[in-house]
């Protein structure tokens, strides 16, 4: 019997029981369709991806977006070119009026200057000039687009770069000549894409670039290359020579910003980059480029839509469209066809133009036959202090021959019309209007001698009295107390742009600056602290009636009430007893303001406001050169021409005009003065309800009374002053004709001696002007502004 040799079992494996039949297929789990956490594996391995996965899937979206592309190119149509009458006007408007009826028109800017030239009556270089300043691969590239250059754009934005579009030539035109505007959406930009590819593959190169220097726009109203030429060259396009085509080509980006005669550092490096671009490119040898000099431009004349004085308000329009947080770009300005409502009230500007012109002529009643020197520059402005609105704005006689604006462009001294901001500074630091000062003159602080204009004596006076006076000594105490840094600091939350001089003087008004920024700190003042800065543009409408821009009202508090109605106090005297009383104090309502005088009599200024509006007067002179700064020449009988006489004079006969509008003929009442005490105003302090309980303590203590000096009547003027001032009283001088008391000496004093005032109150001198004028037939000639001189 033979032995059967029987293997044993395999260790670790598992034997099915005897009798036991065993299947592999019916024991494996059953697959899943998505088999995701993967089946099988552990850990980390069970949530990854198989490569076959991912391979499938980046293979699935690759295919998908292919074929999206490849669809939406073939849906992709050429549309019609853009015709240059789509190019809509952009009109600008005054003002709504007072019963919200539309402004008129105040002019316009139109896409106009343009003349189509076929591309091969141009020379080759004008071609070779554009891509080498816009793309340099424009005739290789048969695609129509730059995939790296759109990459490096895009990366460049997710970076937070500043936004980059990295379109060719190609794109640049299809935007320009088929899509109208700009587009900075990705969306459009793909769409603008497809639609490149598909015309670089249908339109030869010179049928593009030719569209593309008939489209583009190039500064100086020209749209196109044959009015570019024209405008900078007074040359056909045909007749462009090398270096002028190079010029053009390289300000295409930024025009306006580019051209010679406004950068001509920046059009001369662009000049160049192009001129190195065609050298690398083939298409200007070494030798051509050597003798090659930048080339001079035609002086450019504005179109007659800017003549005039309404040119100055279109000018600062443009500006401010183009700023944030508008930044309309020259382009869409002159071809989107928008409404754009500006703050300009026209009853208001025609006075301005009116009263300036008149003046300038001589003509202006009450001037009596006296004419400015034909260089003295009058700048005029009105501005709303509840938003800075530019309401009036006389910039110059005529934009075309004098682009200067007088407002937004001269720079002259304010002399002391800059003393409120000290005052601020005091009162914010509780100096208070009843605290009393040295007014003799002159003073020495130091290395600094300081005399009061005239040569003015005062005794010790209060701020009120000091402001009324415009004493310059006093208020040279005054900065030095609360600190020039801290005068320049007020002056800059006012509105007066940074950074502000921090000499001792300052407080004199050294330091030069623009009419338009003294016209918007002192609306700060007026709004009753909160800051106002001036604008022009209200409302800007597109063309199919959405509104693209409403400006905001400023809600900015930088001053404090209570230290601002004391301070508007001070400035009401001005008007009512000081350096304004003759011209301004007859309109008999309330007025605050201050005059402002420089050394040598070089600037002149009156500013002055009610609590609705805002108007600055300067004149100044400029030399035979056209830009140095001289004294300004006596106008009539007036010799020295300070901001009491003419400034204060055509502030008065302007504002005559503005208080007879409806919207500004109502008298309104400034808050009553606060009398900020010795303690420090908090910065933004609530203005005082009618309902408040009085606090118990007074803000600073009560004066103490004295006085009225008797024996004032015979006394000469100056000597009856001297011994009301060194009472401790404010003398306000009036003068009376007497045919028994001699001109010069006081007739009566009010009230009379003996009487017992609050210290500072004020005492009338009544002083004789001599025996009544003999009536004549002739009717009295109109009044002239007084020769005595107002304070700086």
């Amino acid at each position: 019997m033979a032995r059967t040799n029987r293997r044993a079992p395999a260790r670790g494996k598992r034997t099915a029981p005897r009798g036991t039949a065993t299947s592999t297929r019916s024991s494996a789990p059953k697959r899943r369709f998505f088999d995701y956490p993967r089946s099988g594996f552990h850990g980390l391995h069970r949530w990854l991806p198989s490569w076959r996965f991912v391979l499938g899937t980046i293979l699935a979206v690759g295919f998908l977006g292919a074929g999206a592309v490849v669809g939406a190119y073939a849906y992709t149509k050429v549309p019609d070119p853009a015709d240059d009458t789509r190019a809509q006007t952009t009109t600008v408007y005054y003002a709504n009026n007072a019963d919200g009826s539309p402004g008129a028109v105040m002019g316009t800017f139109a896409a106009q200057k343009r003349q189509i030239v076929p591309y091969a009556s141009l020379p080759e270089y004008v071609g070779q000039s554009v891509a080498a300043a816009e793309d340099k691969t424009f005739f290789t590239n048969n695609s129509g687009i730059s995939i790296t250059g759109m990459g490096r754009a895009f990366l460049n934005n997710l970076r937070g770069g500043a936004t980059q579009g990295g379109s060719t030539l190609t794109q640049q035109y299809v935007e320009r000549y088929y899509v109208d505007k700009t587009t900075t959406d990705y969306v459009g930009k793909f769409k603008e894409t497809l639609l490149a590819i598909k015309i670089a593959r249908q339109e030869s190169k010179p049928d593009i670039m030719g569209r593309y220097l008939n489209t583009i726009y190039f500064g100086r109203d020209s749209y196109g290359i044959q009015a570019a030429a024209q405008a900078y060259f007074n040359v056909d396009a045909a007749a462009l020579t090398r270096e002028q085509a190079a010029l053009l080509a390289g300000i295409i980006p930024s025009p306006n910003n580019w051209d010679p005669a406004k950068s001509p550092e920046k059009a001369e490096a662009r000049w160049n980059i192009v001129l190195d671009s065609m050298e690398e490119e083939g298409w200007l040898t070494a030798a051509e480029r050597a003798p090659m000099v930048f080339p001079s431009t035609a002086v450019y004349q504005r179109s007659d839509s800017m003549g005039g004085t309404n040119g100055y308000l279109l000018e600062m329009v443009l500006d401010e469209l183009k700023l944030e947080p508008l930044a309309f770009t020259d382009d869409e300005i002159f071809r989107l066809g928008l409404k754009v409502v500006t703050t300009i009230e026209q009853p208001l500007q025609a006075s301005a133009v009116d009263k300036a012109t008149q003046f300038m002529a001589g003509t202006l009643p009450g001037m009596d036959g006296g004419i400015p020197n034909p260089r003295t520059r009058v700048s005029l402005s009105s501005v709303d202090p509840k938003d800075g609105a530019i309401v009036a704005l006389y910039g110059g006689p005529d934009f075309l021959t004098d682009q200067r604006n007088t407002v937004t462009f001269d720079n002259v001294q304010p002399g002391s019309t800059f003393k409120p901001f000290t005052l601020i500074a005091g009162l914010e630091q509780g100096v208070g209007l009843n605290t009393r000062f040295s007014g003799r003159s002159p003073q020495e602080f130091g290395d600094w001698t300081v005399p009061n204009f005239s040569k003015a004596q005062f005794g010790n006076i209060d701020l009120v009295e000091a402001t009324a006076q415009s004493v310059n000594t006093v208020y040279a105490q005054l900065n030095l107390q609360v600190g020039p840094e801290k005068t320049a600091e007020v002056a800059e939350r006012a509105g007066v742009p940074a950074p502000v001089d921090t000499n001792p003087a300052n407080v004199l008004g050294t330091q030069t600056l623009k009419p338009i920024d003294m016209v918007g700190a002192y609306a700060t003042i007026a709004s009753g602290g909160t800051r106002v800065d001036p604008y022009i543009v209200r409302t800007v409408i597109n063309s199919d009636d959405s509104v693209a821009f409403e400006h905001k009202a400023p809600t900015e508090r930088v001053f404090a009430q209570d230290v601002i109605a004391d301070a508007t106090y001070a400035m009401t005297q001005v008007v009512e007893r000081g350096s304004g009383k003759t011209w301004v104090k007859p309109l008999d309502r309330p007025i605050a303001g201050k005059t402002g005088t420089t050394n040598d009599n070089k600037a002149a200024w009156f500013v002055g406001f009610t609590p609705n509006v805002v108007t600055e007067v300067s004149l100044s002179q400029i030399g035979e050169d056209g830009k140095s700064q001289e004294s300004i020449e006596q106008i009539g009988s007036v010799k020295f021409v300070t901001g009491g006489t003419w400034p204060a004079f055509l502030w008065k006969s302007y504002m005559t005009d503005v208080f007879a509008q409806p919207q500004y003929a109502p008298v309104v009442d400034f808050p009553p003065r606060a009398n900020v005490g010795s303690k420090p105003s908090p910065s933004a302090s609530a203005p005082p309800t009618e309902t408040a309980a009085p606090t118990e303590q007074p803000t600073e203590q009560a004066p103490a009374e004295v006085a009225v000096p008797s024996g004032l009547e015979g006394k000469l003027e100056a000597d009856a002053t001297a011994t009301v001032v060194n009472a401790g009283l404010a003398a306000n001088v009036v003068s009376e004709p007497s045919d028994t008391v001699t001109a010069g000496r006081v007739i009566r004093a009010d009230p009379k001696g003996g009487t017992m005032l609050a210290s500072g109150s004020p005492v009338t001198l009544v002083v004789s002007s001599g025996p009544k004028a003999q009536p004549t037939q002739q009717p009295p000639p109109q009044p002239t502004p007084t020769e005595t001189p107002a304070a700086p």
